[in-house]
């Protein structure tokens, strides 16, 4: 019976694999309703001044933020690519590198040069292998990061586009549509678009104290709260991902050891019959 007791012994192994991965899931499924909160309570900040910003730069303003100035020739773009720092979430982050890697060629299809600022280690991973030129890495911020977490990178980015280093700057990331479904998502930063005007209309502000001052502030924020808000969207994604994925390796260890059950009884009961036939050969031979 040293098949049977093979069998046995495998048999042990998935279920104890099979209990890990069902607390994995009620763990992601727990984290998940929390990310969610979170994002959904960020998210009418994020919406409503992306619509701010959008009808500033539509506006007939007198002065010209750098951040507001398409630049026609472009030599380089930056990415902000979003991923997790953990797998065991599926084809999460695999679809978004695809995503990302499109976009990007679709730049130095016209020789345009490509800058990365790289959030989450499996970004960090698949950019060392694949290659690129890497201005900023930020990892291990955590379900709840804060938005100083990101002041730093960020700033390294807008450094660049200041100073004609780069000539757009995107975002990408997995955006939160529900538990089953997350959109690798490329969305463009710098320059900033306005806001068709046969939509909103007319805009136009006046600035207390000062155009410079004020937009010099406000739009820094604006980056930071969009790549804020992509994080947040991610790590909700991040949760969801994993609990199916999770679900589904529970799932599959079930069936797994239904059909090691069925060999180990076929094996029993061939074992068995092996011996009563041996009895009775044994017993007539008498």
């Amino acid at each position: 019976m040293s098949v049977g007791r093979e069998i046995r012994t495998k048999i042990s192994s998935i279920k104890n694999t099979q209990k890990i991965t069902k607390a994995m899931e009620l763990v992601a499924a727990s984290k998940m309703r929390k990310a969610q909160l979170r994002m959904s309570t960020t998210r009418p900040y994020a919406i409503k001044m992306r619509q701010m910003i959008s009808h500033i730069a539509g506006s007939q303003s007198e002065y010209h933020h750098p951040y507001l100035v398409e630049h026609p020739d472009k030599k380089r773009v930056g990415f902000i690519v979003v991923s997790t720092d953990r797998g065991l979430c599926g084809g999460l982050n695999v679809a978004l590198f695809k995503s990302s890697l499109k976009a990007m060629q679709d730049w130095e299809s016209q020789s345009v040069g490509i800058d990365l600022c790289l959030i989450g280690k499996k970004a960090e991973a698949f950019f060392k292998r694949f290659g690129g030129s890497v201005l900023a890495t930020a990892n291990h911020l955590g379900d709840t990061p804060g938005v100083s977490d990101l002041i730093g990178i960020v700033k390294v980015m807008l450094d660049a586009y200041r100073e004609n280093k780069l000539d757009a700057l995107y975002v990408t990331y997995n955006r939160f549509v529900n538990s089953m479904t997350q959109e690798p998502t490329v969305e463009q930063l710098l320059p900033l678009k306005p806001v068709e005007v046969e939509k909103v209309g007319y805009w136009d502000y006046i600035y207390e104290p000062d155009a410079r001052e004020l937009l010099d502030v406000l739009l820094v924020r604006y980056i930071e709260t969009q790549v804020f808000q992509a994080i947040m969207e991610n790590i909700a994604s991040e949760q969801a991902a994993r609990m199916v994925a999770m679900k589904s390796a529970t799932d599959n260890a079930g069936e797994i050891i239904g059909d090691l059950r069925r060999v180990y009884n076929k094996a029993r009961q061939a074992a068995i019959t092996q011996e009563i036939a041996e009895i009775t050969a044994g017993a007539e031979a008498v």
